[in-house]
């Protein structure tokens, strides 16, 4: 059997930290896609994750439609099996919701963010070997929280006895990916992302950012989140 690549290694670490906290309601279900789609993930980090990428974007966390689904970060199902080729088999979580049920690559729907995300590298780049030699993308914590309705619940808003060790494993797994890939800049999609970045890793001689957050939910990117994002990077110097 091969070596084990040290980004996969440090995914199998965050995942088995993150297995053992406990979150209380209003969350009913929690999933960790780093397990049940860790095929896809691993097939994520080992294609693109040593291609000398040097900025790292840096997500909050999964989506119902996207990384939930595929493994991948902000992974939109059509982006991650037909521009990245990753198509790999995808598990259920121990506790799955009855409204938010996981379908792999076989889910009908189309995570908005991520296909704002994917859309805008692929006409960018072309190629996705192009996009990572440039950026690497992660999120800063890996779980998925659902109320009993189905509604998603973002890791900020979990009471600070759940939040505290939740953030500690996500710290400690964000520092390694940093040191592993070689990163020298931390852009954060979103304001939250960013702020995590600036707390977590505010000590390294690392360069921090921000660009606008794709979601659905925020005006801003309704009216074109891609040229909002490519002025956002290239003010920041990161576009050539």
């Amino acid at each position: 059997m091969g070596r084990r690549s040290p980004l996969v290694s440090l995914a199998r670490a965050l995942a088995a930290d993150v297995d053992r906290l406990e979150f209380g309601l209003p969350v009913t279900h929690v999933y960790n896609p780093l397990g049940y789609a860790q095929a896809s993930h691993d097939a994520y980090l080992k294609r693109f994750g040593s291609l000398g990428a040097e900025v790292l974007l840096l997500g909050m966390n999964p989506g119902p439609y996207g990384m939930s689904q595929t493994g991948v970060p902000f992974g939109e199902v059509a982006a991650v099996r037909d521009w990245m080729g990753i198509v790999e088999p995808v598990g259920h979580p121990d506790d799955e919701h009855p409204k938010r049920p996981i379908l792999g690559f076989d889910c009908p729907r189309s995570e908005v963010s991520g296909r704002r995300v994917w859309d805008w590298a692929s006409q960018r780049f072309g190629t996705p070997e192009a996009f990572f030699s440039r950026f690497f993308v992660w999120n800063f914590c890996p779980l998925v929280f659902l109320e009993e309705s189905g509604k998603n619940r973002t890791p900020d808003k979990l009471p600070a006895a759940e939040r505290e060790p939740l953030f500690a494993a996500c710290d400690r797994a964000l520092r390694s990916v940093v040191e592993v890939a070689g990163i020298r800049r931390v852009i954060g999609i979103g304001a939250f992302a960013e702020a995590q970045a600036r707390r977590s890793l505010g000590d390294l001689d690392l360069t921090f950012g921000r660009v606008l957050h794709p979601s659905p939910a925020s005006p801003l990117a309704n009216r074109g989140w891609a040229e909002a994002a490519e002025r956002q990077f290239a003010e920041q110097g990161l576009l050539d």
